[in-house]
């Protein structure tokens, strides 16, 4: 079992089309409107590709696993992304504030094997 869901809130000064684009540059995922969040959900593990990629990239694999790891609980992940990073296609974790974030939840039988595939140890 796998689930992912991404929510984004729009701000009023914010253009609705341009969070989709940040969620878009970061997961493989069909997003829709709910009142005045951007919402997408996936059951695709593969939905996670481009995400493991720019970990890769940005060779912040190490520090992306510490960070999913200690924001997991049982069967379920949840961490935060700067939207104005995803925007220009680059991964930036958010674990204080709450403005301009996309959240991320996963949920999954199998958790540790979801971070061994998107941010695996290096070390």
């Amino acid at each position: 079992m796998f689930h992912m869901r991404i929510k984004a809130v729009i701000y009023p000064t914010e253009d609705e089309d341009k969070i989709k684009k940040a969620v878009k540059n970061i997961f493989d995922i069909n997003l829709k409107k709910e009142g005045n969040y951007i919402v997408g959900e996936s059951t695709k593990i593969s939905s996670l590709n481009i995400l493991k990629e720019k970990l890769k990239d940005q060779a912040i694999r190490d520090t992306a696993r510490s960070i999913l790891l200690n924001n997991l609980t049982d069967k379920k992940l949840s961490f935060s992304l700067n939207k104005q990073a995803a925007f220009v296609g680059v991964v930036n974790f958010q674990e204080e504030s709450k403005l301009g974030v996309m959240e991320v939840e996963i949920e999954s039988d199998d958790i540790m094997r979801i971070i061994d595939l998107i941010a695996p140890s290096t070390i």
